[in-house]
């Protein structure tokens, strides 16, 4: 069953399904700078990452993160699996987003959390509405945010770097297996949109 449809195609949708079919992406969401995203940063930890384009892309869960100035531009950080398939796509695409989604969306976003896309049709059974950005990057009509990030580094953490007791757990747990590794993706914002 094929359900993850651009907005342009997609016949069902949590959004109303008459009027969908004719909306473009920057007539749903509108352009900020980011320093008027106006979320409480600890509210942001749950994101869709997406990456890739409309012929072929991949989302993913990320439950860690942070933002700041990196290199002195607006930046979002990420701790991502090194065995992620999204992180590949990350990787190759050099750019990506991170969706931000109604507490109504929480089990569809979760979803794309339940597998990985490398194998599998996730994203044609996911029920959310992929939209493409003007960019040409992808992300979901039912987000009220949206970074659109472009990548600027990616680095592997090292153990003896780390001193709290939580985060020694954390990384012993992490460093089990080499697929468990994590990685830390940097992405500067080059926008940042929101729900009109």
């Amino acid at each position: 069953m094929h359900r993850s449809r651009t907005a342009t195609t997609r016949k069902e949708s949590p959004m109303n399904p008459s009027t969908i079919n004719d909306i473009d992406f920057q007539q749903l969401f509108q352009s900020i700078a980011p320093e008027f995203i106006s979320d409480n940063v600890f509210t942001l930890a749950y994101s869709a990452i997406t990456a890739g384009k409309q012929h072929h892309y991949n989302s993913m869960i990320g439950s860690g993160g942070g933002f700041g100035l990196f290199f002195k531009k607006p930046s979002t950080w990420s701790l991502l699996k090194s065995d992620r398939y999204t992180l590949e796509l990350i990787q190759k695409e050099q750019s990506f987003t991170l969706s931000y989604f109604p507490r109504q969306y929480n089990q569809q976003a979760l979803f794309l959390g339940s597998e990985s896309g490398r194998n599998t049709a996730k994203m044609e059974e996911v029920e959310l509405t992929s939209v493409q950005l003007p960019s040409g990057n992808i992300s979901y009509a039912e987000a009220r945010l949206i970074l659109e990030c472009n990548l600027t580094a990616i680095t592997t953490p090292s153990p003896e770097d780390f001193y709290s007791p939580e985060a020694l757990h954390y990384l012993a747990e992490a460093y089990k297996e080499p697929s468990d590794h994590r990685k830390i993706v940097f992405g500067e914002i080059t926008h940042a949109w929101v729900k009109r």
